[in-house]
């Protein structure tokens, strides 16, 4: 009998067993397996959230097929305890693996509000988006520039928890410009006591969050810019007449100044290098503009004869070679486009009414470039 009885509850444990490792099997499926979501959908995990919480919303969502299997998957791969506010995107047909890592892994928000507090040439701008989970795209949702005021719906996108903040610098920035406009960033916190050197800084989108230290921020400029300068003077041209990384700032700077034109870079660098090569004089205006200003705004007009023939550390019409400071902040490919300038014989370059330039190797041919560009602009202002 006794024999009997432990043949039974030997049976019973088999069963048991089996039942255990089946259900093991069937959840281990349901938690790797492809998930029931139809469509993107962008799921919100608020701080002090929990791993029963986000189930329950994903169960909501239609994102997964059992709250209980979630959690214990999380459970099992030791992640649970490793959730991270924020806002992410979950793709249709994600499995509870792939969201399990995508809500504890990095942390980095990739759907929601994203505030992107842009520094122009001329002015900032504060621009709110918001991703629409069904396309995939973001939708401009608030824009205004804070020096004009800042709206009062505004202060409901700050109160969000996962709202994203950017700072975004355009290349050809001063840094008294930067300086000036961060000050009206309102998600930010400190003081900033200097100004930093012009052309220290790297135009480039800079991934914040709301109380980060404005002169922390400076100097993660800083750095990067040091970082890029010392990478491409690295891959500098041998014949280069640069003497150092300084004078590679100063004229990538006014090659930043010149033109707006992507593709024209190393042509506009061309002509200078082959000015300092030749001993002649820069002669462009964004130098003279800057001696008059120092980076601190727009001109707003043209050049007056009297400022082209007055002498200034940065009037190229009135020193040679290179002016002893940049005159603004040159992004990536105004560095790259100095220290590495097309092959040319070109010396002078003047508009072309496209927003390009016509490009000349001598004095006669430039003077008609020059005509063909007044007459250009006397028929814009008699239209």
């Amino acid at each position: 009998m006794v024999r009997g009885i432990a043949a039974n509850a030997m049976t019973v444990l088999i069963v048991v067993g089996l039942a255990l490792a089946g259900a093991l099997s069937w959840a281990q499926i349901q938690y790797r397996g492809v998930g029931p979501l139809a469509q993107t959908v962008c799921l919100r995990v608020a701080p002090g959230s929990n791993m029963s919480r986000v189930s329950e919303d994903l169960l909501q969502q239609g994102a997964i097929t059992s709250a209980s299997v979630f959690r214990m998957g999380a459970q099992y791969s030791d992640k649970a305890d490793d959730l991270k506010a924020g806002s992410y995107l979950i793709a249709p047909g994600a499995s509870m693996e792939t969201i399990t890592d995508e809500i504890t892994d990095s942390g980095r928000s990739t759907c929601g509000t994203e505030v992107n507090f842009r520094i122009g040439i001329l002015r900032a701008a504060v621009v709110v988006r918001e991703l629409d989970p069904e396309t995939g795209r973001y939708v401009e949702t608030l824009r205004f520039d804070p020096s004009e005021g800042v709206p009062p719906e505004f202060a409901d996108v700050l109160a969000q928890p996962d709202a994203r903040f950017r700072v975004t610098l355009a290349e050809g920035v001063t840094s008294w410009q930067v300086v000036e406009e961060l000050k009206q960033a309102s998600f930010l916190d400190g003081e900033i006591a200097d100004i930093p050197i012009e052309g220290s800084l790297a135009p480039d989108s800079y991934e914040v969050s709301a109380g980060d230290d404005r002169a922390d921020l400076l100097a993660q400029m800083a750095q990067r810019q040091s970082q890029v300068l010392a990478q491409l003077w690295a891959e500098r041209s041998p014949d280069t007449p640069l003497a150092n990384p300084q004078e590679a700032l100063v004229l990538a700077s006014i090659v930043e100044k010149e033109t707006g034109v992507a593709d024209e870079r190393r042509q506009v660098a061309s002509v200078f290098v082959n000015r300092l090569r030749e001993g002649m004089r820069l002669q462009t205006d964004p130098t003279v503009i800057y001696g008059i200003t120092r980076g601190e705004g727009a001109l707003g007009r043209g050049l007056r004869r009297s400022e082209l023939d007055r002498a200034t550390p940065w009037n190229t019409y009135q020193i040679d070679g290179l002016p002893p400071t940049p005159i603004a902040n040159p992004g990536r490919l105004s560095i790259a486009a100095a220290l590495n300038p097309d092959s040319t014989d070109y010396l002078f370059f003047v508009a072309d009414g496209t927003g390009g330039h016509t490009f000349t190797t001598n004095l006669a041919d430039h003077n008609r470039a020059v005509a063909k560009w007044r007459e250009i602009e006397a028929e814009r202002a008699n239209n």
